[in-house]
């Protein structure tokens, strides 16, 4: 445990090579971006909007049972295994498009690529949270979804100029092939597991557990569950951005290489925007960022019905990638800092559950709705639900994001020390009290001299400060050391419990 540190400089090179790795996951994606309701239509000869985009709501679907699972598995099988186990499942899938006999044989596989996806990128977001601590954690996801949604783009665009160059099919699915075989390799070959990383940063951990991760991270929790609506809503209008927009730029005229540009726009702008907003929300107001940003995707959507200049749509796209860009790197680290590292992995499972099932509601709602009153209906309610949640976000989401404990638990700190932590406990008592009974492995700085020896104390350790009952002098101390700059909690029922 000695030798396991946490930090983005400490363990750069695994989040280098996992940040690469998420790249080629992103790529997955990327590669049906803006060539599959054409794809449908012309090699299927599917014209239903409900029916074209089946292959969201399968995608979304599936993806969102993967996610859940990672998080609610990643403990006991490994990061790692989970993420090798992705990728081996998206393998088949470009091979599969490439000789698809039928539209519903596109759509199971579409149903296997959204299961890599949520193995794959879950196992990514959640080993990157390990490797780096608390201080860098929203620029550790916004460097993890820059790679992945800029990876998106930029396949997107490729995969358009491919298909109006060469055709719809086979070429632009040999993308696809590349990525997934060079993913697995390096996976295999390089990727080291994380779950050392979670039990070092568990040793010293105040966060408040969650009675039952689920239900909190869904609807009771006030800051789990805005975040949890947030990213349904953020994806329910991706979903809609990814089925329709082609479809309207299509009626509008546009070739395959423009409608690649504007659609690559979108997701290329939230990439590269994520590297700035992911270290924003560690510096800024999460809650103010996540409403502004579900608000921005609002406006920009409610404005696409009514556009139809290529400037102009280019914009929007690129107001809208904004927006999605100031939410998506931090509800990863809005839930990241609202959980305990134990707890971490299922909730953000949970949060990216009901976040990609906003895929699936997308698509289906948007089918509906524009196979009934046309698409500029379709779009018309995305765009009030969006705004919807970012008042959801504005009025349900409390500032004050990290619930702590007062103390730490006996049973927590022994096991701490057994792993060998970098804590040192204080008895703030007076000598006496000490030396007539005191924890071994404690040192004796009386409360009334505390504030005169801080100076000297070591701020890379943790201290515990501890008493006779727990409470008083303790907690005095060790909001003293706090004060200074230390990292310090008092623990509960002191000396007494301890010893019994």
């Amino acid at each position: 445990m000695d030798n396991i540190k946490l930090g983005l400089k400490e363990n750069w090179k695994q989040f280098t090579l996992l940040v690469i790795v998420n790249g080629f996951v992103g790529g997955m994606v990327g590669m049906e971006r803006s060539i599959f309701p054409q794809f449908a239509e012309v090699e299927f000869g599917v014209a239903s909007k409900t029916a074209i985009l089946a292959f969201i709501t399968a995608f979304g679907i599936s993806k969102a049972i993967a996610n859940y699972y990672t998080g609610k598995l990643a403990n006991k099988f490994g990061r790692r295994n989970l993420l090798l186990f992705g990728w081996l499942i998206a393998i088949p899938v470009p091979f599969m498009l490439i000789y698809a006999p039928s539209w519903t044989f596109v759509i199971i596989a579409n149903i296997l690529l959204g299961l890599s996806q949520g193995l794959t990128w879950s196992s990514t977001v959640v080993m990157k949270i390990d490797l780096v601590g608390e201080k860098d954690r929203g620029f550790a996801m916004g460097l993890n979804e820059f790679a992945g949604y800029f990876a998106v783009g930029i396949v997107a665009f490729i995969t358009g100029y491919v298909a109006n160059s060469y055709g719809i099919t086979p070429y632009p699915f040999y993308i696809g092939i590349f990525l997934s075989i060079v993913g697995f390799i390096l996976t295999f070959l390089w990727v080291k597991d994380t779950r050392g990383h979670v039990n070092k940063e568990s040793g010293t951990d105040t966060t408040v557990h969650l009675k039952n991760i689920f239900w909190e991270t869904t609807f009771k929790n006030k800051t789990l569950s805005s975040v949890t609506q947030a990213g349904l809503i953020n994806n329910l209008n991706d979903g809609m951005i990814w089925g329709l927009l082609p479809i309207v730029l299509f009626s509008l005229n546009y070739d395959n290489e423009n409608i690649g540009i504007i659609t690559a726009i979108y997701p290329t702008v939230w990439g590269i925007g994520q590297l700035f907003t992911g270290k924003m929300s560690d510096h800024y107001s999460k809650k103010g960022m996540l409403f502004w940003g579900m608000f921005l995707q609002g406006i920009a959507i409610l404005f696409i019905p009514y556009s139809s200049s290529f400037a102009v749509l280019a914009g929007l796209s690129a107001i809208l990638g904004l927006g999605t860009a100031l939410v998506y790197p931090t509800f990863l680290s809005t839930i990241a800092q609202a959980t305990s590292p134990q707890q971490r992995a299922e909730s953000v499972g949970t949060f990216r559950l009901w976040r990609d099932l906003g895929y699936a509601f997308g698509a289906i709602i948007s089918g509906i709705t524009a196979d009934l009153f046309g698409v500029e209906y379709a779009i018309l309610t995305i765009a009030g639900l969006t705004i919807m949640s970012s008042l959801i976000i504005k009025f349900r989401m409390p500032a004050n994001i990290k619930q702590t404990k007062d103390c730490l638990e006996p049973e927590e700190l022994k096991e701490a020390l057994n792993k060998k932590e970098a804590i040192q406990i204080i008895d703030v008592r007076n000598q006496d009290e000490y030396e007539t009974v005191h924890i071994p492995e404690a040192i004796n700085i009386p409360l009334d001299e505390l504030s005169e020896k801080i100076s000297a104390l070591d701020k890379s350790i943790y201290y515990v400060t501890v008493c006779g009952k727990g409470g008083g002098r303790s907690a005095e101390g060790a909001k003293k050391l706090k004060e200074a700059g230390l990292s310090a909690i008092w623990l509960c029922g002191g000396t007494n419990q301890w010893l019994n």
